[in-house]
């Protein structure tokens, strides 16, 4: 049973996205997130950094494509996922080793300190009004009845 849970992270990106396809064939995007913990120092009254945390966030298929063709190192993101964990046994030490991700549901540039240019991405085409095709007729305006 895996356990799910919700995270939304505002960060720096540490590295240019690694974009590629797994195994399965599903695309994704890797990157990491530098989360600082920012503390108003009250005998000086200016903010200082207080520690920072990384992340390490996986986003899958059209928003991966996005990802690594919009985002470089430095920007500032926000990220919404679900915080997943794993285990893993190192190839060196031979020890069980555990691993804490993000999987983004949702990544995007932070507005912040910085602007963006949007770059919409057109939605499916629609039929037109006037298509022909098949029409469907109220039973009383075809000739036939409704027997109850």
């Amino acid at each position: 049973m895996t356990t799910k849970i919700p995270v939304t992270i505002e960060g720096n990106l540490t590295g240019d996205p690694e974009h590629g396809t797994g195994e399965s064939g599903n695309e994704y995007a890797r990157f990491t997130v530098a989360v600082n913990d920012r503390r108003l120092n009250e005998t000086t009254n200016r903010w200082e950094d207080a520690g920072t945390v990384f992340h390490r966030v996986v986003a899958f298929n059209q928003q991966s494509r996005h990802i690594a063709d919009s985002l470089r190192k430095g920007d500032s993101v926000i990220v919404a996922g679900d915080l997943r964990f794993g285990t893993y046994t190192d190839k060196e030490t031979g020890q069980t080793r555990e691993t804490r991700d993000i999987v983004a549901d949702n990544v995007g540039a932070s507005l912040k300190f910085s602007s963006v240019e949007v770059d919409r991405t057109p939605k499916a085409e629609r039929p037109a009004a006037d298509a022909t095709g098949p029409t469907a007729v109220p039973a009383s305006y075809a000739g036939t009845g409704v027997i109850r």
